[in-house]
């Protein structure tokens, strides 16, 4: 181990940390919070804010993948639907059970390229690439069965005539099949893996670009730029990991220098927000007719969330951004399912982000697998994991298989530990909100019901400490909009690592939904302060 006492690496040096790890994203945050908590020193170095990329643009659901059964993606599919109830029981404020609605209507078609799609092609020609009703029921039973389901409800069946979930929908679909999967706060789930892995003793670098790493005696010399101050550090490591999201490639290549054969491929996934399209929470499951499909989700109590698309994206410098032409294809999309369709004027919020999968040679965006790929390289003559693809559900998995990786070559005393251990202020049942939003209400008389339901669905059981015990409304500080004051942003700064405005009301919140530009400008301008005035105090 690196700490005082422990091993030493490369002739007398002992290294600062055990693992350093580049990428401030899920994977790079489950893998740092496993890992110290499993007794490493681990230092995190994130160029930007936690989550700033990838991590904070999914779809935002803890889900098995109804899709890739598709593609026979069995192993994938049964060990994200374990995992879903893992995290639901260890994350119950950012995360909660939703249900899916599927309508079903005779000309749905398959994506061509599929597996299932190729077979039917032969054994049943007469089908043309129409998706059969008995194959969708196959596909929900192994959906309900393949991950020994305890808590979620199973598949049930809907008369869209007679049912609420059918009033939005086009008269045309009669029928339609409800199942099962859980919604998750994605950015939030990574500064809370972050804070975890923090409190156990990891140091959690923010705003700090890895801008090069030598190997010096069998020990990783990595420098560290700061980017507020331009301040050059170098810290020493055992061992890098390499979960730079969409840089990965660019991480493996020009900054470890590696030669390890393994390719990323970079797919652009777009969502679009309109007002509120149903009156119901449950979400719409919608398959179109080029074999694809997207959802459509309640969001944010006004809003629906719908998306996502898969477009090759050639570039990681290039920020990705939700092009007309994929808003209007999930206009498009989404109006051959609503009886009232809907236009481009009805968005509000619209966002993209790339997903950096490993390059199996897929013919297209869509066919690419969404597993995780690992390769473990000790060319250089001191160990790097790198990190491909992976998606939300499984980050907890993908953390455990990396920390087998990792005893391969560092020692690890302690075994697996994180399935079903909450994050911070996810330390009540599942069915625990209702009560929460009480106690808060009681303990918080000018909350409201919205306001309380916030801040639950934020901190769980740290809302009282996120509110510094405050007695009374002005006990809260300066407002800015939104319910959001000052002792709340406090906490967002000490305690999960915001820094900028942006930080706050978009990656630790989706106040920005709510807020106008000036209030969000202010915000910024009362943030720069109180950073220029504690790091004053620091120089001092």
């Amino acid at each position: 181990m690196a700490s005082p006492g422990g091993r030493c690496l490369g002739g007398n040096m002992t290294p600062d940390f055990d693992l350093l790890i580049i990428g401030g994203g899920i994977n790079g945050c489950g893998i740092a919070r496993d890992a110290t908590g499993r007794g490493l020193k681990v230092c995190l170095s994130e160029m930007n804010d936690l989550a700033s990329a990838t991590s904070a643009s999914s779809t935002k659901l803890f889900h098995g993948g109804l899709r890739y059964l598709e593609y026979f993606e069995f192993r994938l599919v049964r060990e994200a639907l374990i995992e879903r109830e893992n995290l639901l029981r260890a994350m119950p404020h950012i995360s909660w059970p939703m249900r899916f609605v599927l309508p079903y209507h005779e000309s749905m078609r398959f994506d061509m390229s599929t597996p299932t799609s190729k077979l039917l092609s032969k054994v049943m020609p007469w089908m043309k690439g129409r998706r059969p009703a008995w194959l969708i029921r196959l596909g929900l039973f192994m959906y309900d069965h393949l991950g020994g389901r305890k808590i979620l409800p199973a598949t049930s069946s809907i008369a869209l005539r007679s049912a609420v979930e059918g009033q939005v929908l086009n008269p045309k679909f009669e029928r339609a099949y409800e199942y099962s999967d859980c919604w998750i706060e994605d950015s939030r789930l990574v500064a809370l893996n972050a804070r975890d892995a923090e409190q156990r003793g990891a140091a959690i670098r923010t705003r700090s670009k890895v801008v090069g790493a030598e190997v010096v005696d069998g020990i990783w010399h990595v420098e560290l730029e700061d980017a507020a101050t331009g301040v050059k550090t170098t810290s020493t490591a055992a061992m890098v990991v390499n979960a730079g999201g969409p840089w990965v490639g660019d991480v493996l290549r020009t900054t470890l220098r590696s030669n390890l054969q393994a390719g990323v491929r970079l797919v652009r996934g777009s969502h679009i927000v309109t007002k509120r399209l149903f009156d119901h929470e449950k979400c719409y499951f919608f398959q179109g007719t080029d074999g694809r499909i997207i959802f459509a989700i309640p969001y944010e109590t006004d809003f629906t969330l719908i998306g996502t698309t898969d477009q090759d994206h050639d570039d990681a410098s290039v920020k990705p951004e939700c092009t007309p032409e994929e808003r209007d294809y999930l206009i498009n999309f989404i109006n051959d399912y609503l009886a009232k369709p809907i236009d481009e004027g009805d968005v509000v919020w619209s966002y993209s982000g790339v997903r950096p999968l490993y390059d199996d040679g897929a013919t297209s965006a869509s066919a690419a697998t969404r597993d995780y790929v690992l390769k473990l390289d000790t060319s250089r003559g001191a160990p790097s994991l790198n990190v491909f693809g992976g998606k939300i559900t499984t980050y907890r998995c993908l953390a455990e298989s990396a920390m087998n990786e990792i005893e391969k070559v560092l020692p690890v005393a302690a075994k697996s530990w994180t399935a079903g251990v909450p994050l911070p202020g996810g330390d009540f049942p599942v069915d625990g909100v209702d009560a929460l939003v009480a106690k808060a209400k009681s303990e918080f008389p000018f909350l409201t019901d919205r306001w309380a339901l916030r801040l639950v669905r934020a901190y769980g059981t740290e809302v009282a400490e996120a509110l510094a015990g405050a007695r009374d409304i002005k006990a809260l500080g300066q407002d800015f909009g939104a319910d959001l004051y000052q002792v709340e942003v406090q906490w967002l700064m000490d305690k999960e690592f915001a820094r900028s405005a942006e930080d706050v009301v978009w990656r630790r919140s989706k106040l920005g939904l709510r807020m106008s530009k000036e209030q969000i400008s202010a915000l910024e301008k009362w943030m720069e302060c109180r950073l220029s005035t504690q790091f004053s105090a620091a120089a001092e």
